[in-house]
């Protein structure tokens, strides 16, 4: 045989060599949960090893994840029910716990990248991403003005990224004209441009508390059956003026992510969300899996299928394996 493919697998240095694809912690987007109050830290139940955090305790947390070398964060608000109603008032409120929040983490972490959350979910009470009217439905034109409000209201506290993950139709312009209008013209947005009906994010609801009171967001996030439809959101996201593109999930939507790294100049991220953290996680715990290995691996498939950006609760658990 003339040629012989495993004469480049023979050692560590060679692999190492001419391997196509590596992880780096600058890969990483750490999403953080924040509670109201003081010196509180609740991990979430379905999700090993993730917490939730008051601010002054997930100040503590940011610094240790600075010196592993972790500088990105989205950080998402658990709102009590107390605080919620059908538009989302507190979301734009700039006396909010989650707004001052992250006034306090931007002041104190100048040099980390700070991304938010544009969604009406977590501080709805009908717990969807839109105004829900009478029958159901799901409004889109007039939720664009609650969006925006959000939008501006995180813009002012100096964090670096805005994220829409509502799915609304035209949200992207429209974030992007209020964010322009009002000296915010620096402030980036990260559009979840393909982001799927998906079973994968039970853990995360129960993290916020953010499930639909009744029906489900079948209306407005995409069908997992289809991955052309993707090419529509991503272009009309980017039309609109985001800076950043996202899938989400991550592991089960490999061949989106491929599909619009090959068809965007976009820098693009997947988010590697709650239900395949917990999934690796649950089997780790029953030794049915390496965890560590698959962790690695699982992010390691997300580089390779062509995010540029990982969203993952496992950032802080693989920055320090990469520090090994």
């Amino acid at each position: 045989m003339l040629i012989r493919p495993r004469r480049n697998r023979k050692s560590a240095a060679i692999r190492e060599m001419v391997e196509e694809t590596t992880l780096t912690t600058k890969d990483f987007i750490f999403p953080l949960f924040l509670l109201e109050g003081q010196n509180k830290k609740v991990e979430v139940a379905s999700m090993p090893g993730i917490y939730r955090f008051t601010v002054d305790l997930m100040l503590k947390e940011i610094e240790e994840c600075l010196k592993l070398g972790i500088k990105a964060f989205d950080i998402f608000p658990v709102v009590e029910e107390k605080h919620k109603d059908k538009i989302a008032t507190k979301s734009a409120d700039e006396n909010f716990f989650y707004i001052k929040a992250l006034k306090e983490i931007k002041s104190k972490f100048p040099e980390a990248c700070i991304m938010t959350d544009v969604a009406m979910d977590p501080y709805s009470s009908d717990g969807h991403d839109g105004i829900v009217d009478e029958n159901g439905n799901i409004l889109n034109d007039e939720t664009l003005d609650v969006l925006a409000d959000m939008a501006l209201a995180q813009a002012e506290t100096g964090i670096d990224i805005i994220g829409p993950s509502d799915m609304m139709d035209g949200r992207v312009e429209y974030i992007r004209d209020v964010l322009d209008e009002n000296g915010f013209e620096n402030t980036s947005i990260m559009s979840y441009c393909a982001k799927y009906a998906s079973a994968f994010y039970e853990p995360f609801r129960d993290a916020l508390d953010s499930a639909p009171k009744s029906g489900d967001k079948k209306t407005y996030q995409m069908n997992p059956a289809n991955k052309y439809e993707a090419l529509i959101e991503a272009e009309l996201d980017a039309q609109e003026g985001a800076d950043f593109l996202m899938v989400k999930p991550a592991l089960a939507y490999l061949d989106v992510i491929h599909l619009l790294k090959e068809n965007n100049e976009l820098p693009l991220a997947a988010y590697n969300v709650s239900g395949e953290y917990s999934l690796i996680k649950a089997a780790a715990e029953k030794g049915w899996l390496d965890g560590e290995a698959t962790m690695m691996e699982s992010l390691l498939s997300i580089k390779r299928a062509g995010a540029d950006i990982i969203l993952s609760y496992f950032a802080k658990e693989a920055a320090q394996v990469l520090r090994r």
